[in-house]
């Protein structure tokens, strides 16, 4: 049985996320500023990643 052409992924492992982890998130808002260490790890604002 063949898998469905939609279905592959087409190295889809070199694309780009457009979601974070948290520690990606708390990083990047440490890289502008907008984060200190004690600062709380919930309710971060947003944030686009980087390239």
């Amino acid at each position: 049985m063949s898998l469905h052409p939609s279905l592959k992924t087409k190295g889809a492992v070199g694309e780009r996320r457009n979601v974070l982890k948290r520690y990606e998130r708390i990083d990047q808002l440490k890289k502008e500023n907008r984060y200190k260490d004690g600062d709380r790890a919930w309710g971060l604002p947003k944030t686009k990643p980087g390239e």
